[in-house]
């Protein structure tokens, strides 16, 4: 009888070894990757660091503004549904009064030996059943017969109006939902670039968040340019008119102010957020993105720039400014840097709107 012999265990040589070596690194890179998708960066110089950090600031500021986008139509959203449940609760109590009116008629009928059928289904608490049976109504006296009517004019309108709030909150849950996937974009880039940013020294670091957007010295030292540039003097008086000088007067007295990704002020801002709080203190309000911003007022081109005019950036539009002229915008950059006046060349340029 043949012996029963031990499998023979295979060493790890030759392909298998290589095999188990790949899937070892692919474990590590996947547990190292800097964005959490699996993929290990490698050692970067400080250059290629900052170069990725501006990529991921960018591709973060791209995603603010879809998230902009989304909270404005979930707030207009928010209101309209609001405004749909006043109206089916002031509805609501019209109908309640009427029926109060149907309810006395009812008990001067039931005194008198009988209940009309269209006052049955006027004081029903189904209105289904009313409105399916409403044919009824035309039995009722003439005494009933406009308050039955009334009765159910009322019911019509706030089964409309309950329909309508039922598509504005399926509308709503809908934006929610698209709002919270352009946060987790957001803050996922963000995560990333802070991580990158890591890497570098504190020197290096502060030399990113000060002369990383641009080569204008007043660009690089936000503070000092708030203290030599209070006022904004020439760039007021080149604006077109008094609320793009209020504007451009505005957008000076925030600089320093920190970026904040969704933030509309007072006291910290994205850039659209700027630019929106900039005219709203001249009493102008725009729209809150900056693709919805550029078709707000008149295209011009750039050598027809005057201080107010917004300046835009990227091909997607995804940055926004607002010009002071010589060249030069204030606007709020990323989260490495504050509120700061800057050059046009720092971006690239896409297109420039006057509002006012």
């Amino acid at each position: 009888m043949a012996a029963h012999r031990k499998p023979r265990q295979r060493s790890l040589g030759g392909n298998t070894a290589r095999t188990a070596a790949t899937l070892a690194m692919a474990g590590a890179a996947t547990a190292t990757g800097f964005d959490g998708t699996g993929h290990a960066e490698p050692n970067l110089t400080p250059a290629q660091v900052e170069a990725k950090v501006n990529q991921l600031y960018q591709e973060a500021e791209a995603a603010t503004e879809k998230y902009n986008g989304a909270k404005e139509k979930t707030e207009a959203t928010e209101r309209r549904l609001g405004s749909l449940r006043d109206q089916a609760a002031r509805r609501t109590q019209r109908l309640n009064e009427e029926r109060e009116a149907l309810g006395s008629i009812a008990a001067s009928q039931y005194r008198s030996n009988g209940l009309d059928p269209a006052l049955q289904l006027a004081l029903s608490d189904d209105p289904d059943q009313y409105l399916r049976g409403a044919a009824f109504a035309e039995r009722a006296g003439d005494r009933q017969a406009g308050a039955v009517t009334r009765v159910r004019k009322q019911l019509r309108e706030i089964e409309q109006l309950r329909g309508a709030a039922r598509l504005e909150l399926t509308s709503l849950r809908s934006q929610q939902a698209q709002l919270q996937r352009h946060k987790k974009t957001v803050t996922g880039k963000l995560g990333a670039a802070r991580r990158l940013l890591s890497r570098l020294s504190a020197e290096e670091r502060a030399r990113f968040g000060t002369g990383g957007a641009g080569t204008d010295p007043a660009s690089r030292d936000a503070t000092g340019a708030r203290d030599s540039l209070a006022a904004p003097g020439s760039a007021t008086a080149a604006a077109p008119n008094s609320r793009a000088a209020a504007a451009v007067s505005y957008a000076f007295s925030k600089l320093g102010s920190p970026y904040v990704w969704g933030a509309t002020g007072p006291d910290s801002f994205d850039c659209s957020g700027l630019v929106q709080a900039a005219y709203r203190s001249a009493g102008l309000s725009l729209p809150r993105t900056t693709y919805t911003q550029i078709n707000a007022g008149r295209r011009v081109s750039r050598s027809e720039l005057l201080p107010g005019d917004l300046v835009f950036f990227y091909s997607g539009i995804t940055h926004v400014g607002i010009y002071i002229g010589n060249g030069r915008m204030i606007h709020a950059p990323n989260p490495s840097a504050p509120v700061r006046l800057a050059p046009l060349d720092e971006m690239p340029f896409a297109g420039a709107a006057r509002v006012v």
